[in-house]
Parts: C-alpha cells; sequence; structure tokens
C-alpha cells in the first residue's frame, strides 16, 4: 500500500466516525460572524462558539446514553441543533413578512412537531451516512471561515497610508502638539437642532468659542455616512479620486473600511512618531484596533456582548427574552454606557502621556441608542422605538435631546481636561459625521463642525468641511503644502454607497 491509498484509508476511517453534530455546533456562530463582518469582530464570538460546541457535545453524548447508538444520536443531535438554531431566523423573517398576525404559538407548535417527526425518524429509519454529513459540516464551516479571514488579514499602515493621499516630508515641531480628532457621531448644527427640534444649543457652542475654538456656522459634511465620511476626511481626499473600488455601481466595504483604518493622517502622524490613541466603538470597522494604545470596551456590567445577544436572537433562545430571563435590549444600552463613559474617563490619563499623541475618538453619540438622560440618567433604549424598533419621530426627537444635552456637559469637562493639563497647547476637532436621522437629505449634512487651533484659527471659514480638516492642520503646524480642496457635500443611497449626487451648502 502506498502513500496515497494509507491517507486515503485514514480519510475514510476518520470521516466514518459522525463527529458532525460537533461541527454543527460551531457552524451559527461562525456563519453569523461572516454576515456581519465589519460589524462584528472575530473575537466576540469565541465565548458563544465554545458554548455552543459544548451544547452540540453534550446532547450528543446524552443521545447516544438514551440510543445506544452513536450513528442515531449523531443524526438526531443534528436534527434537533437545526431546529434550535434556525427558529431565529424564520421567527426574524416571519415578522417582516407577517405584521399583523401573531404567529409565534404556531410557529412553536410547527417546531415541536418537527421535533417529534425528527425523533421518530432517528429512531426508526436508519440514519443518513456519516461520511456524507460530516462532508457536509465541514463544507460549512470551512465555507464560513473563507468569508471571515478577510477580516483577520491585517494591511500594512505605511504601504495604504501612503498610497492614499500624496506624502510629503512633514516636520515635527520642537514641542509637538497632541491631536485629538472626536467623532460626535450624528451631531447636528445649530440652526438644524433648532428647526428640527426646538432645541437651543447657543449655551453649549458659545462654551466652546469661551475656549478658544472656531465653530463654523455652515458646518456642512462631505458625505451622508459615517464610514464614507470619516474616511474621507482622513484621507484628506473625496472618496471618488481615492480608490477604483469607489465606483457607482460597486457596494464593497472592505477598501472603504481598510483605508479608514490605515488612513493617510494616521500615516502622517505616524511618521511623525506620534503615538496613536482610539477607543472601542462596537462596530469592529470603526475602530483602530492596531493603534499604540486602544481601549477596549470594560468589563461589561451588562455581562454578556451585544454579539451574543444577536446571536440569541437567531435560536430558540430568543424567548429568552419573552420570559424575562434577559434583556438584550439593555444588555445593548448599558454596553454602550459603558463606551462612552470610559472615553471621558481617559481624557486626563491620554493628556499627560509624555510622547505626542493622535487619539481617535469616536463616540456613538448623540446617534441611537438612547441610553442617556440629559444628566446622565440611565435610560432603556427600547423606550424610544415602535414594536417594529423603529423610531417614531417624537420619540427620536426626546432620546436625541436627551442625549445631546448630557453629551455637551461630558465633551465641554473633557475639552477643559484636554487644554488645561497639556503642556502645549493641543489640536482638538469636534465634527458631526452627519446630522440626525429622518431629516431630509440636505439637512443631514448639517454638522457640528469645530476647531482648537491656537494661532491658527484665521484660516478656518464657515463653510470648511471636514476633508480639508487634515490638510489644514498638516499644513499649519506641521509644514505641509496640502492645497485646500473645494468644499462639496455629497449625497448617496443605499446600497449604493458610491453614487454620488452633490448637495449644495445654501447656508447664509
Amino acid at each position: 500500500m502506498n502513500n496515497l491509498q494509507r491517507v486515503i484509508k485514514t480519510l475514510g476511517t476518520w470521516f466514518s466516525i459522525p463527529w458532525y453534530p460537533i461541527v454543527f455546533g460551531a457552524y451559527p456562530v461562525l456563519a453569523l460572524i461572516a454576515f456581519n463582518a465589519g460589524q462584528v469582530k472575530v473575537e466576540a464570538s469565541w465565548r458563544a462558539l465554545l458554548i455552543c460546541i459544548g451544547f452540540a457535545g453534550m446532547l450528543f453524548f446524552f443521545l447516544k446514553f438514551l440510543l445506544r447508538d452513536w450513528h442515531r444520536a449523531a443524526f438526531l443531535s443534528a436534527l434537533l441543533m437545526v431546529l434550535f438554531f434556525s427558529y431565529g431566523h424564520i421567527h426574524i423573517l416571519l415578522t417582516e413578512k407577517l405584521e399583523d398576525f401573531d404567529f409565534t404559538r404556531w410557529l412553536l407548535l410547527a417546531w415541536l412537531l418537527l421535533a417529534v417527526i425528527a425523533v421518530v425518524w432517528a429512531v426508526r429509519k436508519a440514519p443518513l451516512s456519516a461520511l456524507a454529513l460530516n462532508v457536509i459540516a465541514l463544507g460549512l464551516v470551512v465555507t464560513s471561515l473563507v468569508q471571515i479571514s478577510p477580516g483577520l488579514q491585517k494591511r500594512g499602515v505605511h504601504t495604504l497610508g501612503a498610497k492614499n493621499a500624496p506624502v510629503q516630508d512633514l516636520s515635527r515641531p520642537q514641542n509637538p502638539p497632541d491631536v485629538y480628532y472626536f467623532i460626535l457621531d450624528s451631531y447636528g448644527r445649530q440652526d438644524l437642532l433648532k428647526q428640527a427640534y426646538g432645541y437651543d444649543n447657543s449655551e453649549f457652542i458659545n462654551a466652546l468659542r469661551e475656549r478658544g475654538f472656531y465653530v463654523a456656522e455652515c458646518g456642512q459634511s462631505n458625505y451622508i455616512r459615517t464610514e464614507i465620511s470619516v474616511t474621507s476626511t482622513l484621507n484628506m481626499s473625496y472618496l471618488q479620486g481615492l480608490d477604483p473600488a469607489f465606483e457607482p455601481e460597486s457596494t464593497r466595504r472592505r477598501v472603504l473600511w481598510d483605508s479608514f483604518k490605515h488612513s493617510a493622517a494616521r500615516y502622517n502622524f505616524e511618521s511623525m512618531g506620534y503615538k496613536t490613541i482610539a477607543f472601542a466603538t462596537g462596530f469592529a470597522w470603526s475602530e483602530f484596533d492596531d493603534s499604540d494604545v486602544f481601549y477596549t470596551s470594560p468589563p461589561f456590567s451588562a455581562g454578556i456582548t451585544e454579539f451574543e445577544t444577536l446571536f440569541m436572537q437567531t435560536t430558540l433562545a430568543l424567548h429568552a427574552q419573552d420570559l424575562g430571563w434577559v434583556d438584550a435590549d439593555a444588555i445593548m444600552g448599558q454596553n454602550f454606557r459603558d463606551r462612552t463613559l470610559l472615553v471621558f474617563d481617559k481624557m486626563d490619563d491620554i493628556a499627560r502621556m509624555p510622547e505626542p499623541t493622535f487619539a481617535y475618538v469616536h463616540l456613538i453619540s448623540p446617534h441611537p441608542p438612547f441610553v442617556f438622560g440629559p444628566n446622565g440618567e440611565h435610560t432603556h433604549p427600547a423606550d424610544f422605538w415602535n414594536e417594529d424598533r423603529k423610531y417614531p419621530a417624537k420619540q427620536y426627537a426626546q432620546g436625541y435631546v436627551n442625549q445631546l444635552t448630557f453629551l455637551n456637559r461630558k465633551v465641554l469637562d473633557a475639552m477643559d481636561t484636554l487644554i488645561s493639563v497639556s503642556d502645549t497647547p493641543p489640536i482638538i476637532i469636534l465634527q458631526g459625521d452627519h446630522g440626525p436621522w429622518l431629516q431630509p437629505k440636505n439637512k443631514r449634512m448639517w454638522i457640528l463642525n469645530a476647531y482648537y487651533l491656537p494661532g491658527h484659527s484665521n484660516k478656518l471659514y464657515p463653510t470648511v468641511s471636514p476633508v480639508n480638516t487634515f490638510r489644514l492642520i498638516f499644513d499649519e503646524y506641521f509644514g505641509g503644502n496640502y492645497d485646500m480642496l473645494e468644499d462639496v457635500s455629497y449625497f448617496s443611497p443605499v446600497p449604493k454607497l458610491y453614487e454620488f449626487s452633490e448637495v449644495p451648502n445654501n447656508c447664509k
């Protein structure tokens, strides 16, 4: 017998053993991670993955004890797991299709009937081939791993950053300023807040000006969505000219996310010896998780992560919330609350770091979920949406204003800390990536755009837009020669993220 024959014989032996239930246990978690690539980190799945594999193993061995047959036990455990892990997906689908019909009781009865049929089939009929089911299980897992694998690849910061914008010989001054780039997600312009919500934000705007900030009265974002807006800002370029991948027909986002994480601005700062600082946001694509200092979410007071609650919603365990055993929305809200407060807790520590720092601080606020009242009190996210988990205009306005009021106070405290603690006056940018939801598309471009540029505020003007932010900073502080671009705003629909149409800035 030659080596190839031995390998084939060994594989045949291994694949005749019914180990597929254990592999089937891993598949639902891996498939959900693959489906949400870019939004969820792979690390978020480890606990759910181990629990599901353990559950599959225990079910398999328990049924083996009852049936006294490895193959029947494997087949029945696989059938029962298919029912358990598919239930939530069917429930979600029926919820979308049958909005006015309470189908849950009938669905549970159907699943109970299917479970009985599965037991009878496994006990009375010969189980399907272990070889075939092993191959199917392994194929499903491998397919999911292939889909996940691009998110595990790290593209070089210097290679991509240098590609995304013309590299210039920048010089670090003798006393380099720390640079803080705050994205206040969905933070709208003062006139929009007044028109849409009757909210007078002048106290906050005046407080910024008293501290030396320039607030662009006609601030408008360059794009309508977070990922394209912030990627454009960090690369000091409009997406249309940044990469061929951003063509109107494309819906690809991997290049977009890579260009965000490994941007021209980050490349420039790191090339000058700056330490990069970043925070967890809860969205994998928007995290500089390979920065020099990355503040992950604190130990969750809620106990489990958003991915784990999402995974529960795709299984029969979704009824744990109906029974009051777990509140997935409260867990999600607590995790968002923890991440937000962590940012403000770390401001003093960052300001005291001896090295010059470039801090990217993305706060998912005043963006939903609405988890803070105006005085910082805890609010439940579900209080602001309807049964379809959509935001009625009145509830959205209330939640937005509550959260913005609290955020304003925390931001001013953070600005006082950064300015007072820093030996060299820092550079601080406070920007909305886009305006609030539920507004006309032109008003969704109206953003807070404020700059603390000691000694250089005279270069700013009312319609300055985010794409010119770092061009101006590198020119004024680091000897750059980046030409200022024309300030233009573009709307694009979903899913055609790169199908851009110009939105004029009519602010007077």
